[in-house]
């Protein structure tokens, strides 16, 4: 009769639960079904009645970028040629004609040929600018044009492009390329040795192991990882990376999400190689993801000292999905955290501003955590370094010359006119220092500060509200303020700049593989790097 009883007091409370459960579920899928119903209507009837001809495939491809976009931007969605594109990036493999390529509206540009591969043996050189791949102009091409140079290894393509003027056309036969997550390492001196990893692909750990050995057998008793604009990649991998120096079951990182499954702890799985060894790890603006987790990581463990500026601040974690015909999508399902326990996410997708940008969290609001030792470090904006390098951070200024490809477009004319045959002695002088504002000048360049932009929208509504003559002088004396800053800006940024034109053009001439010769002996931070390393008081100290 009590089991009787139990089963019916149990059953009707199984059934509420069910009943809620799928309630919940039926009320998410009645609204998703009933949007997904609005759309396909309206999609079919736009393509059928629309008055010009349309293309399905452009304007779904407009609807879901649109849509992705109120999200972050790492959500992403994949076509066929993006699929294989990711796995090559991962997997570190590439076919093709050997180059960097910068894709543009109408042309794409060789950033970087790779030294002795197919573009370089062909004479391409950085600055060339692609205007035809076989019978494609690129201008005509809709989809990303770089991909007309991939293809299978000992195929042939033809390439014409523009050199100072002149239109070449050359033959290619394309290869396959090795692309490594550690492009170079050596010893600085006798005891210090110099790693750089460019990349989380699933070959960085086991390349920096093997660099590691290589440096310790020539007598390495202290070591810089440069992580500098590694953009990241593999989460898993950069385990494996802190796993080389720090010891087996150490939490390195957390993933957290509103979907439990994904909700996840990384510990380390192995033994480490070397827990000893002084650490230097090099950051700067361009250090995002991975690179954040083993700069993080090795920071709250007190395991390194990081030297530079404050990383890029992404504490995103996206998985691959796949989709129907080939493709995929990138789909942001937590955020990672550090063995401290901080987020390093520097934006907030999620609470834009009235223009619809993200925002930023402001310093005030960034949460104090402690490193093992006790030290206080930081979330909401990047890996913080232990010691700043300040000419390094890059300025407001020096991010729009790159961006507009100034620095890059200067080096390629200071190529063709002049001749650079010692490496190690290269400095750029003072007089083409001059030659390069002279340069900006001719090609345009005109920096608008935020300010002058929020003083202009104050203006205009100043103007809408008849108080232009009330505050017309002031405006006139800030914008004059504001023109005064910007002409001694340039100078004001030359060390940065100085240093970023070195690099350019001692890459024309001597490829990556020079650049990092030429760093060891002359760059601030690797030499501010040593400068810690060489006084175990300061490191420890620091640490501590």
């Amino acid at each position: 009769m009590k089991k009787i009883l139990h089963k019916r007091i149990v059953l009707p409370v199984i059934a509420v639960v069910i009943f809620l459960t799928t309630s919940a579920f039926r009320n998410d899928f009645f609204e998703i079904a009933k949007q997904i119903e609005i759309f396909t209507t309206m999609f079919k009837e736009l393509n059928m009645n629309y008055v010009d001809e349309t293309n399905p495939g452009d304007l779904m491809d407009t609807a879901i970028k649109s849509m992705l976009d109120d999200l972050d931007p790492y959500t992403q969605f994949y076509n066929e040629q993006d699929v294989e594109a990711s796995r090559i990036n991962n997997a570190g493999d590439y076919t093709g004609i050997g180059a960097k390529v910068l894709t543009l509206k109408d042309k794409l540009v060789i950033v970087e040929p790779y030294k002795n591969y197919a573009a370089d043996k062909a004479g391409l050189k950085a600055g060339d600018e692609i205007v035809k791949v076989d019978n494609v102009l690129v201008s005509d091409f809709k989809d990303d044009a770089a991909n007309l140079l991939q293809g299978a290894a000992g195929t042939e393509v033809n390439i014409t492009y523009k050199r100072q003027g002149k239109t070449n056309t050359v033959k290619i036969i394309r290869e396959s390329l090795e692309i490594k997550a550690v492009p170079h390492y050596s010893m600085i001196n006798d005891k210090t040795g110099y790693i750089v990893l460019r990349k989380f692909n699933n070959k960085a750990s086991s390349e920096t192991l093997g660099a590691l050995k290589a440096l310790k057998n020539q007598g390495a008793k202290q070591l810089i990882l440069d992580l500098r604009g590694n953009p990241g990649g593999l989460l898993s991998e950069a385990v494996n990376v802190t796993n080389i120096f720090v010891p087996k079951n150490q939490l390195v990182v957390t993933t957290k999400s509103k979907v439990k499954k994904y909700n996840k702890t990384y510990y380390t799985k192995r033994d480490a190689i070397d827990t000893e060894i002084p650490l230097v790890v090099l950051i700067d603006g361009r250090s995002a993801s991975a690179s954040e987790i083993v700069s993080g990581a090795l920071q709250d463990m007190d395991r390194a000292v990081v030297v530079g500026t404050r990383s890029f601040g992404k504490g995103l974690v996206q998985r691959p999905k796949p989709l129907t015909y080939g493709t995929q999508m990138k789909i942001t399902i937590s955020r990672y955290y550090t063995p401290s326990g901080r987020c390093i996410q520097a934006l907030d997708y999620w609470n834009r501003d009235e223009n619809g940008k993200a925002t930023r969290v402001k310093k005030e609001n960034y949460n104090e955590f402690k490193t093992r030792n006790g030290r206080p470090v930081y979330d909401g904006g990047g890996v913080e370094p232990d010691v700043e390098v300040e000419f390094a951070k890059q300025t407001p200024i020096t991010k729009a010359i790159l961006n507009e490809n100034l620095v890059f477009n200067f080096a390629t004319d200071y190529y063709y006119n002049n001749s650079v045959e010692n490496l190690k002695d290269f400095k750029l002088s003072d007089s083409e220092f001059k030659a390069f504002k002279n340069y900006l000048k001719s090609s345009g360049f005109n920096f608008e500060t935020k300010t002058e932009k929020a003083l202009s929208n104050a203006m205009d509504i100043a103007k809408e509200e008849a108080l232009q003559g009330v505050i017309n002088s002031e405006y006139h004396n800030l914008t004059a303020a504001l023109q005064a800053y910007k002409s001694n800006a340039i100078d004001d940024n030359k060390v940065q700049l100085k240093s970023l034109l070195t690099d350019e053009i001692i890459k024309r001439y001597f490829y990556s593989e020079g650049l990092y010769t030429y760093y060891t002996a002359n760059n601030p931070e690797i030499k501010k790097a040593i400068s810690i390393l060489n006084n175990p008081g300061q490191y420890a100290s620091i640490l501590r």
